[in-house]
């Protein structure tokens, strides 16, 4: 088992094709980050805002993990997660330790492939499941009709 991350490969552009073919880059970099490389700097990274603002839900998702993990073992999981995330209290009690058992299983897939947004999609479903349950969704129950209703043409 190895502890380190396998070394990121990015392709890489010189700061003059920047200026050059700024579109090309720009495009490229919609794409995947871009390495720019600099005669007289360090190597900057371009990349979309999007990503970037994963990549930073993607820290504070793993950050809230990694503290819950390390608070009290005493308590089971899911409660020590409605501490960073109160919202899965609003979940059945077998919802709230699937989310727990979920949540730590995708972080982990995730961070192994860095691939971020399965992480954030299955975080923002499990809120917009609280959500709806905090909206009453759960609760309506569609009523039967009496007797089916016959149409000419379905």
């Amino acid at each position: 088992m190895t502890l380190t991350a396998p070394v990121r490969r990015r392709r890489s552009v010189q700061s003059s094709d920047l200026s050059r073919h700024a579109k090309d880059v720009f495009a490229a970099a919609e794409t995947e980050p871009l390495e720019v490389t600099r005669r007289d700097g360090k190597p900057l990274v371009l990349t979309t805002k999007e990503r970037s603002d994963d990549d930073e839900a993607v820290l504070d998702i793993a950050a809230q993990l990694i503290a819950a993990i390390a608070v009290d073992d005493r308590l089971p999981l899911h409660d020590r997660l409605a501490i960073p995330y109160p919202w899965i209290k609003l979940l059945s009690g077998e919802d709230q330790k699937r989310f727990a058992k979920e949540i730590v299983e995708i972080a982990r897939g995730s961070f192994s492939l860095r691939q971020p947004r399965a992480l954030l999609l299955e975080m923002q479903a499990w809120r917009n499941s609280a959500e709806a349950i905090a909206a009453g969704w759960d609760r309506s129950v569609p009523d039967p009709l009496d007797e089916p209703i016959a149409v000419d043409r379905p």
